[in-house]
């Protein structure tokens, strides 16, 4: 069976990646002048140098994507698909996060394969992916932190922990839009710390010391503490790994507070005369990007298409059905609520970078971090339509069981 799931993946991923690099040459045309800037900071990185963690130019900008363009400029010459191949390789690797994600969040083969598949086709997410913007960074950090997250709870493993540390803090160094990404993480954090307190409460009852007519009888035990996970310490290690990885721009905005929030400040609802009624405008555009209207910006997208295709569109909307039924239903388990909680919290604060603007809405780049749970929940829709028609369509068999 994983040999087959091994296959329909690497199928997925190279449809994804002939997405992303074919014609990459060419398509699209010219640079943008963010790009044009990112180059022109690489450039004097390889003449100086000096690699910045950030630049300040151009409303300021993360070091970490600009510098690995460099590199590739030195390896392949001033070309602007030396500068777009890295954000292709970012973006075909994404797919592979999403559906490793998807897998720990899911438990389901099936919505991780459909998960993976909608992001390897997805105009949003292949549009990035042949731009050379430091955006296509958020959802590949994102993915792969939360994977190594919660692997790292599942199987008690040091090295997934320390990889997820490597992952995040990174993340805060690609894009401006992964500081919200702390919270998306806190649920899992918490949700298996309080797991890990109720169990601890449990094996205490239950080793209290036996009545003197039993002292020979051995005490029952719901754990073996000698093996029982210490989830404070794997938190600990993974906020550690987090801080030095992230360290250097942490430095940066501490000797440089006044880069810390450089555009953002223009562009914010706060800014605007009625706040409250920005939010709410900016949120209900955004939640409509998906399925009614998208980003106009043809930079961003085609002809205010939405982000989804009607029938992603559906998916995720049941998906969306789906989590809320796990995360607030009766007898649900402990898992899909905590996988729903995360997915939520994933959906709606890297939302922010866009609600919180009150400019070009709704915005499908500074929602880029959105990306990876509108298609993880995707997945999880089109699984449980595979099931329904395969319970009430026998014909549909054959079908389902090659996915």
């Amino acid at each position: 069976m994983w040999k087959k799931e091994l296959l329909l993946l690497l199928a997925i991923l190279a449809l994804g990646a002939f997405f992303r690099f074919y014609h990459i040459t060419a398509t699209p045309p010219g640079l943008y002048p963010d790009e044009a800037m990112n180059g022109n900071n690489g450039l004097e990185a390889l003449h100086t140098g000096t690699w910045r963690v950030f630049y300040p130019e151009n409303n300021g900008r993360e070091g970490l994507f600009i510098n690995i363009q460099a590199i590739s400029v030195w390896l392949f010459g001033r070309e602007a698909w030396a500068l777009r191949t890295i954000s292709a390789i970012f973006g075909t690797l994404t797919i592979l996060g999403i559906y490793l994600a998807a897998k720990e969040l899911s438990q389901n083969t099936k919505a991780a394969l459909f998960a993976a598949f909608f992001t390897a086709v997805s105009f949003w997410h292949i549009n990035f992916s042949r731009i050379g913007f430091r955006a296509i960074t958020a959802p590949f950090f994102l993915s792969f932190g939360i994977y190594f997250l919660l692997r790292g709870f599942r199987r008690n493993n040091i090295w997934d922990m320390v990889w997820a540390g490597i992952f995040t803090g990174l993340g805060f160094q690609g894009y401006i839009a992964f500081r919200f990404a702390p919270f998306v993480f806190a649920v899992p954090i918490v949700w298996q710390l309080a797991k890990w307190y109720r169990s601890r409460k449990i094996t205490a009852t239950f080793e209290s010391p036996a009545p003197p007519t039993t002292q020979n009888l051995p005490t029952p035990q719901l754990t073996n503490p000698s093996t029982h996970p210490c989830t404070p310490c794997a938190v600990i290690l993974f906020l550690f790994i987090t801080f030095i990885s992230a360290l250097p721009i942490g430095w940066y905005f501490f000797k440089h507070p006044e880069d810390f929030i450089g555009r953002s400040n223009q562009v914010s609802v706060f800014s605007a005369s009625s706040p409250l009624s920005e939010f709410a405008k900016s949120n209900l555009l955004t939640a409509g990007m998906f399925v009614i209207s998208g980003d106009c910006n043809e930079r961003h997208n085609y002809a205010c298409q939405p982000e989804l295709n009607l029938l992603v569109g559906i998916f995720f909307v049941l998906g969306v059905i789906l989590s809320l039924h796990a995360l607030f239903g009766r007898s649900q388990p402990p898992h899909g609520r905590m996988a729903s909680a995360t997915l939520f919290a994933w959906l709606f604060f890297m939302s922010l970078p866009a609600t919180l603007t009150s400019e070009g809405l709704p915005h499908a780049l500074r929602a880029i971090g959105m990306i990876p749970p509108v298609m993880i929940l995707s997945g999880f829709g089109a699984a449980w339509a595979f099931r329904f028609l395969n319970a009430r369509f026998p014909r549909n068999a054959v079908l389902t069981a090659t996915i």
